[in-house]
């Protein structure tokens, strides 16, 4: 039968009583509170289901019938008063005394821009980790209701969606969002007129709409070039997240960066913080480089005005994760916006340039040059950062360096299993949703019942279970199975017994993830996994990037395995995963598997979801996990060098997984008493919550942020744009005086070098310093004491300054102390000058050291 199929939606009038729906449906907060969206899987699951979970879409879809009924029935009605007390009480809500000690709430602002936000399934922007991790970043910045902005791109198709067919080949779609469904508004002016901003291409004008979400106490604003007076090549430029090529990848960040800067100020808002979320954004630094010219700043002096106020976080110790782009591209969109900025072309690409990489311009080192504050994302990786982006400070030891770091985090209530958070509400009341700071409050865990607790994390598995096998069938029977297959595929899961060790692995399938390092020994694998008596199940899921051709070969590798007779019913490979599918995943396995190669996870959070929620970590200690094993929380792999050859530390590691799940993991899960269950699998469950939630959830990562990087870049930017800005003016000049000059700064100690004294003596150091025209208040000459490890590395004790004492007959600056050494017996001291100003940042941000 042929003929034109035309669509009709039939939408409801949503009665009066029910009409604040619209309001909860419009807020991001849905996103993270399971009350709102209860009520809505109340009035019709189905239809909640099949239309992604998107409250707005919902809203348009359900019967009227539905709502009348719900409207009439006490019980829901009681519910949904009960939802919008809690709603009204969230907004009401204002910054904790321990927070407005940092920020004020009247005169601060902090801008944070990003690529991508992974609130909820339902707003498609987002591709991975990094999304997710930004998604949690605002929702625990609404929790603190700090004064705080998002700036992002609203992508018409997002990310792809992924099925996996029957050869495990994954394959991508890409569904293009109507903007009417999603939880966004036009953005207004000043004057309440839909705003549009306007960047310039070579050869032409390219015009931008903002949208704003609203996220519980902050606002998230998305540019969008989809608009009719745009050439048809630039309405694409926000259509695919990380899709096209260099050059799409380029306007993307042009908007983001240049566009998002152009949005705010359009909006009325004046940002004291911004904050760059990867490299991907850096482009903003130019445009506020280009505000401060333009009112009359050289460039020196207007880049010192907005790095002052500028945090910078860098995500991936990979280098394929930064963005770098040629010389020509770059030059062929800012050729003409350089003039602006009062520097030629060659001083412009100078601002990414990279040691080894000539002719190439990299966002990070952007990013790192115009910004005063940088971090890593756990303790390994703000270490790995501090070392590989080096070059900025060349004469800087890596680790004292201006790179620090702020250990990720999750939003609990997000990835909390509503399960968990009734029975904390039964048990101990709402109070524990202010506690999340208080490492000590969560020993309460201890107080529930272990028979209480294993019961309960059975059941979530058992919920689990469920899911999986809707997800698992409907993509068998697609890809043409047959039901004796199926049957075999799903065995363990379709009977309604949960008692078998569930181990999960979902991530982004990358090279250095591993996540066939598990394969390694596939007979002892199988042994292992069909132990009559100690069976396990593994769980895989995720993504590889399209264009990304290794990481979708370990998905046929996995795809190949799970269907081999010896691993057949052990191993599932699910499609589509997604928010919604990683919150059944870290609610419901028994053990979350992490196998990256060290020390390529800079943080890693899908362990700290699942730990949140009583699931146990097995992970290489790398990332966070290296900070939060406690040895009583899980399972640690020990890494190996990663100077090793590669295939030698695969094998020693697969090794070691398979030797902890063998002896340690699977008989403690099957050690079972006499009430049924595991008192030693409980008691590490509970230690994985109780150290978990209190130091890996977002509140916490933002408080860091307020404290260490927030709250010190507003003061640094109040400073130094105090009194006209004189301290920005001052300190631009004294810079170019130090660069212009330290290429004849030279030193030469002047004193007898002893080699020993008496206990009770001093050691007098005296040394002569050439200043090639700076003064000595213009540099610290600094000695520092320590001792030789084993392995003949020196290992920093004590750091003393040595005082100016006039100068020689050459003219020489002469510093000298009188040194009592610290420590006793053998030791060590080294010599080292460098410039020094009261309104740095940081003390070494000039990247300038001479060593004696």
């Amino acid at each position: 039968m042929s003929g034109t199929r035309f669509s009709l939606e039939v939408q409801p009038r949503i009665p009066a009583a029910l009409k604040q729906l619209e309001d909860l449906a419009n807020d991001l907060f849905y996103s993270w509170d399971r009350q709102v969206r209860r009520l809505f899987t109340r009035l019709d699951q189905d239809l909640w289901g099949s239309s992604g979970h998107n409250p707005k879409t919902f809203l348009r879809r359900i019967s009227q019938e539905r709502l009348e009924a719900a409207a009439k029935d006490r019980v829901f009605m009681e519910d949904y008063q009960r939802v919008l007390a809690a709603y009204d009480t969230y907004h009401t809500q204002s910054m904790p005394a321990s927070i407005s000690e940092h920020i004020d709430a009247q005169q601060d602002l902090i801008a944070y821009f990003c690529a991508e936000f992974g609130f909820h399934e339902s707003l498609p922007i987002y591709s991975g980790g990094l999304g997710i991790l930004a998604g949690d970043h605002c929702k625990a910045a609404s929790d603190l209701c700090i004064p705080f902005v998002a700036v992002g791109i609203l992508y018409r198709q997002g990310y792809f969606n992924q099925t996996i067919d029957e050869h495990g080949t994954q394959i991508s779609h890409y569904t293009p969002s109507d903007f009417y469904d999603l939880p966004v508004t036009q953005a207004v002016d000043t004057q309440g007129e839909p705003l549009l901003i306007e960047i310039d291409f070579p050869g032409r004008k390219v015009y931008l709409r903002v949208w704003c979400a609203k996220a519980g106490h902050i606002r998230l604003y998305l540019l969008d070039s989809d608009l009719d007076r745009n050439q048809e090549h630039d309405r694409i430029i926000t259509h695919q997240l990380y899709g096209g090529d260099r050059n799409t990848r380029i306007q993307q960040e042009i908007v983001l960066g240049i566009g998002g800067v152009r949005a705010l100020r359009a909006l009325g808002l004046k940002p004291t913080v911004w904050h760059i979320n990867e490299g991907h954004s850096a482009f903003q630094i130019l445009e506020r480089c280009r505000e401060g010219t333009l009112k009359g700043f050289d460039f020196p002096c207007a880049l010192e005005m907005i790095a002052a106020g500028t945090v910078f976080t860098t995500h991936t110790p990979v280098a394929a994760g930064h963005d770098i782009f040629d010389h020509e591209l770059v030059a062929s969109y800012f050729r003409d916006y350089i003039r602006d900025l009062g520097i030629d072309m060659q001083q412009f690409l100078q601002l990414g340039a990279t040691p080894g990489n000539h002719g190439t311009f990299n966002q990070t080192a952007l990013a790192l040059r115009g910004s005063r504050f940088h971090n890593g994302v756990s303790r390994i990786h703000g270490t790995v950062a501090s070392e590989m982006e080096h070059y900025i400070w060349p004469d800087v030891p890596y680790r004292e360096n201006p790179i620090r770091y702020v250990t990720n985090g999750v939003h609990l209530q997000t990835f909390l299993a509503r399960e968990w958070s009734n029975l904390y509400d039964m048990r101990f009341g709402r109070a524990w949703r202010d506690e999340l700071l208080n490492e000590d409050y969560w020993e309460c865990i201890d107080e529930i019942p272990d028979h209480s607790y294993w019961s309960l994390r059975q059941s979530l598995k058992t919920e689990l279970f469920g899911n999986v096998l809707s997800r698992a069938l409907h993509q068998y029977r697609r890809n043409g199975c047959s039901e004796v297959l199926m049957e075999r595929l799903t065995q363990h899961i379709s009977s309604g017994e949960s008692d078998i060790l569930t181990i999960g692995f979902a991530r982004r399938f990358a090279t250095y993830k591993r996540a066939t390092l598990l394969f390694s020994d596939p007979k002892r694998l199988s042994r292992i996994l069909k132990n009559p008596q100690r069976p396990i199940l593994l769980i895989f899921a995720g993504k590889a990037h399209p264009s990304d051709a290794p990481g979708q070969q370990l998905i046929r590798t996995i795809h190949e395995f799970s269907i081999m007779p010896e691993f057949i019913g052990h191993i599932l490979l699910l499609e589509g995963y997604d928010l919604a599918m990683g919150r059944k995943l870290v609610t419901g396995v028994d053990v979350w598997l992490n196998t990256p190669e060290y020390p390529l996870e800079a943080s890693g959070t899908s362990g700290q979801k699942a730990g949140m929620n009583g699931v146990i970590n097995l992970s290489v200690l790398d990332g966070w996990w290296a900070e939060g094993y406690n040895g009583e929380n899980g399972w640690a792999i020990t890494p190996h060098d990663p100077h090793f050859d590669p295939e030698y530390r695969n094998h020693e590691e697969a090794s070691e997984l398979l030797d902890l799940l063998e002896s340690k993991i699977a008989p403690l899960y099957y050690d079972r008493n006499t009430q049924g269950y595991s008192e030693s699998w409980v008691s590490i469950s509970k230690a994985s919550m109780k150290s978990i939630i209190p130091n890996y959830n977002s509140q916490r990562m933002v408080r860091d942020y307020i404290t260490n990087f927030y709250a010190p870049a507003s003061r640094q930017n109040s400073k130094l744009c105090a009194d006209d800005y004189k301290g920005v003016k001052e300190l631009a000049a004294w810079k170019a005086r130090i660069n212009a000059a330290w290429k004849d700064v030279s030193l030469r100690r002047i004193d007898e070098a002893k080699t020993w004294l008496m206990s009770g003596d001093s050691l007098k150091i005296e040394v002569a310093v050439t200043l090639g025209g700076l003064t000595a208040e213009d540099v610290v000459l600094e000695c520092i004491i320590g001792t030789n490890t084993e392995h003949d590395t020196f290992v920093e004790r004590e750091y003393i300054r040595l005082r100016p004492a006039g100068t020689t007959r050459d003219g020489e600056a002469v510093f000298s102390i009188d040194l009592s050494p610290p420590l006793s017996g053998l030791q060590f001291y080294k010599l080292r000058l460098y410039p020094y100003h009261p309104l740095l940042s940081h003390p070494f941000e000039t990247g300038h050291i001479i060593w004696l």
